[in-house]
């Protein structure tokens, strides 16, 4: 994801599918998309005249929107939309010869995404009154691998449309306040767009109003802060000015940088550069493989650094120090740990944090930061703190309220050193690609000491899950031990140590990303990779344990004959000790040492069971990695854990009789615990977003998109010793 190094990957395009039926579908989709393109999507009257009657215009035309507009700071703006907006503004980039996501970011509407078909429910076009309940996983299959799209792609009253009626574009943290008292007041549904990079398409949602955070304040380009222990003090300040560099002091790191709720990494990564060029290369951060993703995503569900230093310094949850957030209650409130203790006997680097404080802005009314007041939250806030730290670093984004910026670690600079894999390709290469596998495991993972290799050098270096790609901060011995590899098999012919050559010096994986972009229509700008497509993943990769791996040779011989993919090596070593053990990151994430993709009969009739522990059949077990988890994805069979949920049903039979795309990512108890939150926080359900905590809760399934105004609920939120929900999860 975010390859620096381009080349041929020596894998299946199709490498995130696990149903094998879908291994075109990205392939037909597009060929499909840009027929439409050639023959004129907009040349057809009836198409525009539909189009120009959409029934989408106007939305609740009977509020009083000007009372929320007269709130709103000058650089914020409010709009309708309309399929036209998503045909004109959208379409056009996906026929591109060099398509990408930043020009989608920008366009006027903001209702652009990386994926077309995420414009659809279920990224699914086929019309359907009920969300496709009643239609079958076969069908979608069939529809988006050898269907005719055409007609439902171009009919603006197709009844699967799953985009906003309204979009706002905050300008400050005001704007957003205004917006949630507005929708709590008026029982509108909220959905969150940073860079709308969530493959399941929880930024866009049909009947809500959109708040598109692109135009929100940038903070990152003067967001550096450097932390002076000699003027902190001890103790953490009531306004938790101090907090931030306190707990960064106590991690043993010095500096932080601020990041607006509307900024993409290609921001964050050009702001780091600017200030390492400035004065001296001391700053690294780490962060997503394409400058396109936003923190305000990757970071939440749990942000995989296999680019960036991952192993070194741990996951994007764990680069948080500090949250800004406007909640579902319209409070804008800033909160981090404030109590800490030593972890290092249990072999954590980063302290275990005790107690999170918050704050609330007593004048959220007021545009101007420099004119903010933080004081303690009233006594009837109602909101724990350490559940909403805990829930939003690993539960997801959009589901818990809006974050308006966050202050992420930064790390002290290391050396960069990108290796590649047969480039340019040749078949000599290509021949020894099994080995290049072999040695990437031995490496990373599964024996780095018969290559003479330390854990430290092995730490730190990373790939994505594409096949050739290695990369490295700091001291490290990739060629070596290649080499040393090759011997051992009695390969060291020269020709073959080729293979394997460094990529030119950079001064980062940024750095190069922007140096090797070939779109030249954003110059200077970190590349996003991969591009925008018309289908994006459908399922989700499993996080191989370690301790199964490292069982038995027996066992890596059995992901080398069943993945379906390179696996993603962003696991191991801070991705399990840099935790501070107050997020709601699976444990299966912690305890990985890849991320890789199955067939759904491999895994869960004959992997499963020997990967996880299956003993008690109340408690699912988390399995799957959240970062890159398709919007089809399911578990198994709720009354056996061994049978993959069948694709013949329809989704209303495999939503009750199969574990859900939540559980299989967080496990039953974990998933629990959440939900809870989720109906403290957030009672009303205003920010519903699809396949988020909470969406498949009998409480969230109430009917929003109606003409007449609801009448929103005024009940105090539940207490967290609650039961979860009113059903079980799904493991029974």
């Amino acid at each position: 994801h975010g390859p620096i190094i381009k080349q041929n990957s020596n894998r299946s395009p199709a490498i995130h599918i696990i149903y094998n039926k879908l291994t075109m579908a990205y392939f037909a989709g597009t060929a499909r998309f840009l027929l439409l393109i050639a023959v004129g999507i907009t040349g057809n009257p009836s198409t525009a005249n539909a189009a120009s009657a959409s029934p989408v215009s106007g939305w609740r035309s009977h509020l009083d929107w000007a009372a929320l507009t007269s709130k709103l700071s000058s650089s914020a703006s409010l709009i309708d939309t309309t399929y036209d907006n998503y045909k004109d503004e959208c379409f056009p980039e996906f026929s591109e010869p060099s398509p990408t996501n930043h020009a989608l970011i920008d366009q006027p509407s903001g209702m652009c995404l990386p994926h077309l078909y995420l414009g659809w429910e279920m990224s699914w076009p086929r019309p359907s009154e009920n969300g496709h309940l009643d239609q079958t996983y076969d069908q979608a299959v069939q529809d988006l691998t050898d269907g005719s799209l055409e007609s439902w792609l171009v009919d603006p009253t197709n009844p699967s449309l799953n985009l906003p009626s309204k979009v706002l574009f905050p300008a400050v943290a005001s704007d957003v306040v205004a917006a949630v008292n507005f929708a709590k007041e008026h029982g509108l549904e909220i959905s969150v767009k940073s860079s709308g990079h969530s493959y399941q398409g929880a930024s866009s949602k049909k009947n809500t109003l959109l708040l598109n955070m692109n135009r929100y304040t940038h903070y990152a380009p003067t967001g550096i802060t450097d932390c002076d222990a000699s003027i902190l003090g001890s103790t953490v300040t009531e306004d938790l000015s101090n907090q931030p560099c306190l707990l960064s002091l106590a991690k043993n790191k010095s500096s932080l940088i601020r990041v607006g709720g509307g900024e993409n990494f290609d921001k964050v990564y050009r702001a780091v550069i600017a200030a390492n060029e400035e004065e001296g290369y001391k700053y690294h951060v780490v962060g997503g493989g394409a400058g396109t993703v936003s923190p305000m995503g990757w970071s939440w569900q749990g942000g995989l650094g296999g680019t960036t230093g991952g192993r070194l310094y741990g996951f994007g949850v764990d680069q948080v120090v500090q949250l800004e957030m406007v909640l579902p209650n319209g409070a804008h409130v800033k909160f981090g740990p404030t109590e800490w203790e030593d972890a290092s006997a249990e072999g954590f680097t980063v302290p275990r944090t005790k107690f999170v404080s918050g704050v609330c802005r007593s004048n959220p009314d007021e545009h101007d930061e420099e004119k903010w007041i933080w004081e303690r939250c009233p006594e009837d806030f109602g909101i724990d703190f350490n559940d909403l730290w805990f829930a939003v670093r690993g539960g997801g984004g959009g589901t818990w309220g809006v974050v308006t910026s966050v202050l992420l670690q930064l790390h002290d600079y290391l050396p960069f050193s990108p290796y590649a894999f047969n480039l340019p390709p040749s078949e000599e290469c290509s021949a020894i690609a099994p080995q290049f596998a072999e040695f990437k495991a031995h490496y990373y993972i599964s024996a780095p000491s018969l290559l003479s290799v330390t854990k430290e050098h092995s730490l730190a270096c990373g790939s994505p899950d594409s096949f050739g790609e290695i990369y490295c901060y700091g001291e490290e011995d990739v060629m070596q031990a290649w080499t040393r590899f090759l011997d051992t098999n009695n390969s060291t012919d020269p020709a073959n140590v080729a293979c394997l050559s460094g990529v030119p010096e950079f001064a980062g994986y940024a750095e190069g990303q922007i140096y090797l972009a070939s779109n030249d229509r954003f110059p200077g700008k970190v590349a996003d990779s991969p591009a925008p497509m018309t289908i994006g993943p459908y399922v989700a990769g499993v996080l191989v344990p370690q301790s199964w791996f490292d069982e038995s040779e027996k066992n890596r011989k059995t992901i080398q004959e069943y993945a379906k993919n390179a696996p993603y090596y962003a696991f191991g070593g801070a991705t399990a000790s840099g935790s501070d053990q107050a997020n709601s990151l699976s444990q299966a994430h912690r305890n990985a040492a890849f991320m890789t993709y199955f067939s759904l009969e491999d895994f869960w009739g004959n992997l499963f069971p020997q990967m996880f522990d299956v003993s008690d059949k109340t408690n699912f077990p988390p399995v799957f990695g959240s970062n890159h988890a398709g919007f089809l994805t399911a578990g198994p069979l709720k009354e056996d854990w061994t049978k993959p949920c069948p694709p013949e049903w329809t989704f209303e039979e495999r939503r009750e009789k199969c574990i859900s795309f939540q559980e299989a990512i967080y496990g039953t108890e974990r998933l629990a615990r959440l939900e809870a939150i989720k109906k403290a926080v957030d009672p009303q359900f205003i920010f519903n977003c699809v396949n988020c905590i909470g969406n498949n809760l009998p409480e969230a399934s109430k009917s929003r998109d109606q003409d007449d105004e609801p009448s929103p609920s005024a009940s105090e939120p539940e207490p967290l010793s609650a039961s979860p929900s009113d059903e079980p999860s799904g493991a029974s």
